[in-house]
C-alpha cells in the first residue's frame, strides 16, 4: 500500500523506421569569385533614448524608493509573524499552567 507503483514504459507499436543514413560528400574547389559588396545597414526608425543627468538621478531615486518600500513591507510581514508566534507561545504557556493547576487542585 505504501510502495510507489512505477509505470512501465510502453513498447513501440507499428512500423519503426531506422534513422536516415547521411553519406559524406566531397567538396571540389571552384573558381574564386570576387568578394561581395557589404550589405547596407538598415536605419532604425525607433527614437533613441538620451540619458541626461536629471533622468539618471530620477531613475536612481525611483529604484531606491522601490527598494525601500519593498524592504519595509517585508520587514513588517516578518515582524507580524514574529509577534503572532510570540503571542501563540504565551497563550500556550498560560493554558498549560491553567490546566496543570486545575489538575493539582482535584
Amino acid at each position: 500500500m505504501f510502495r510507489p507503483k512505477l509505470p512501465t514504459m510502453p513498447q513501440p507499436t507499428g512500423i519503426v523506421t531506422p534513422p536516415a543514413v547521411i553519406e559524406p560528400t566531397t567538396i571540389t574547389p571552384g573558381t574564386p569569385t570576387a568578394p561581395a559588396a557589404p550589405a547596407p545597414v538598415p536605419v532604425s526608425t525607433r527614437p533613441t533614448i538620451q540619458l541626461t543627468p536629471g533622468t539618471a538621478l530620477a531613475l536612481v531615486g525611483g529604484g531606491t524608493a522601490v527598494v525601500l518600500v519593498v524592504g519595509a513591507v517585508l520587514v513588517s510581514m516578518l515582524l507580524a509573524v514574529a509577534i503572532t508566534g510570540a503571542s501563540v507561545a504565551v497563550c500556550a504557556v498560560v493554558l498549560r499552567s491553567l490546566l496543570a493547576s486545575g489538575n493539582r487542585r482535584r
